[in-house]
């Protein structure tokens, strides 16, 4: 080795993970790390040897032992039960942490300022840091610590999850001569991807949406005089979450039952607001005989002009025009009022 050579794998940063059969929560762990200007030359040590692993700069999940200042953020030890809210109390989630999660909590804030090329301390990246954990890590950590995301039987089964997909990574069982370093950074590039992709999505598609649902939502009596209805200026846009979130922060009396938009063929629609964020369940679904009903017989049932369609669940439907779509929300809304006997 020259000189040069012996220099720098003196200095190259080391991060320290177990070998073996490798999961989600360290792999996305490893990424992350890798995101900040300390550690971004850095070697990824797999071994659970504790000598070698006392030779890194930072350990992830092996070791047994919790200790920020030590750099030491495995989460297996019996006496391990830390969430979010545990920690950070102004933080709400209280799933237990893996070894992505407490990566996540001391350096998160760093790492999506470095992806987003924003501050740590700046509002957005706050925001962000928030969505990610909520709709990202939070599941990463559930998944490791074999927590199931119901108390019920599940209907059917979900096999595609990132975790899923990293574990598919690792060697087979009767596969030979199969590299185990080789899947470890396929599942870097995997989680990597999906990670930095999250977080693009957030700051530059979810979050720019929530001035137009908020500016729809003031202009909602102009609407329709129910201001049960509203109308984006944007179709495509995401608005659940957001409107969620400004109904409570606005106090809104009575809540919104319908969002009017424009699809990519340029046509009206209209779309039920659900009863809860990811909720199948509707606050009102449009009229149960428009239900699976298309084109002409839909207009001719309804007597609304340019209909075309309403999906069998009632949950969404679509007219050629503005004004057909509003009609559809209105005549839902007067049926409720007469069949309520208002």
């Amino acid at each position: 080795m020259t000189g040069t050579a012996a220099k720098r794998a003196k200095i190259m940063p080391k991060i320290g993970t177990h070998n073996g059969t490798f999961h989600c929560d360290e792999v996305l762990a490893c990424f992350m790390l890798q995101q900040l200007p300390e550690y971004t030359d850095s070697e990824i040590i797999r071994t659970r040897d504790s000598e070698l692993l006392k030779q890194c700069d930072i350990v992830v999940d092996v070791g047994g032992v919790y200790d920020p200042k030590k750099h030491c953020y495995d989460h297996h030890q019996r006496t391990f039960k830390e969430t979010m809210n545990s920690l950070c109390p102004e933080k709400r989630w209280t799933t237990k942490l893996s070894s992505a999660g407490l990566v996540y909590l001391h350096f998160g804030n760093r790492v999506i300022a470095q992806i987003m090329k924003t501050k740590p301390d700046e509002p957005i990246t706050q925001i962000i840091y928030d969505k990610v954990y909520e709709n990202f890590v939070e599941e990463i950590d559930a998944v490791d610590n074999g927590i199931s995301q119901s108390d019920e039987a599940p209907r059917y089964t979900v096999s595609t999850t990132i975790s899923s997909r990293v574990g598919h990574f690792n060697p087979k069982w009767n596969e030979t001569n199969v590299k185990e370093i080789d899947g470890f950074n396929k599942a870097l590039a995997l989680v990597g991807s999906e990670f930095i992709d999250r977080v693009d999505y957030y700051h530059n598609n979810w979050w720019p949406a929530r001035t137009l649902v908020e500016e729809a939502m003031q202009q909602r009596y102009e609407c329709d005089p129910s201001g049960e209805i509203i109308s984006l200026n944007e179709g495509g846009c995401p608005w659940k979450d957001h409107l969620f979130s400004l109904e409570a922060e606005m106090k809104l009396n009575p809540s919104i039952k319908f969002v009017l938009y424009r699809d990519t063929n340029d046509k009206w629609r209209v779309q039920c607001v659900p009863l809860r964020l990811n909720s199948f369940e509707n606050r009102l679904g449009l009229l149960e005989d428009w239900r699976g009903i298309r084109d002409q017989a839909l207009t001719d049932l309804s007597g609304i002009p340019g209909c075309i369609f309403v999906h069998a669940s009632g949950f969404i439907g679509g007219n050629n025009t503005y004004n057909g779509a509003l009609t559809m929300a209105r005549k839902t809304l007067e049926k409720r009022h007469f069949t309520n006997g208002e």
